[in-house]
């Protein structure tokens, strides 16, 4: 779907994927689906509530993930 989101999870990504990465795969996410780089003003919050929302949920994702071969990722405390 989007070429410029990038695997966050072992082995591709060696360590745990940081806050700066998921916010940034979440972020392109919301931008694909939008269609917009950079929202209007009036749009601006429900952009970034989205971009929240999806950031939530990748980091949830990526540390319920169990990969072979791979230490699992450590919830930040």
């Amino acid at each position: 779907m989007c070429r410029s989101i990038k695997t966050l999870r072992p082995p591709v990504l060696p360590e745990e994927a940081t806050e700066e990465e998921i916010r940034a795969a979440a972020l392109q996410y919301v931008r694909k689906v939008s269609g917009f780089r950079a929202p209007a003003a009036h749009n601006r919050e429900v952009f970034e509530r989205a971009v929240d929302a999806i950031a939530e949920a990748t980091a949830e994702l990526l540390d319920g993930l169990e990969v072979r071969g791979a230490t699992a990722r450590q919830a930040a405390g």
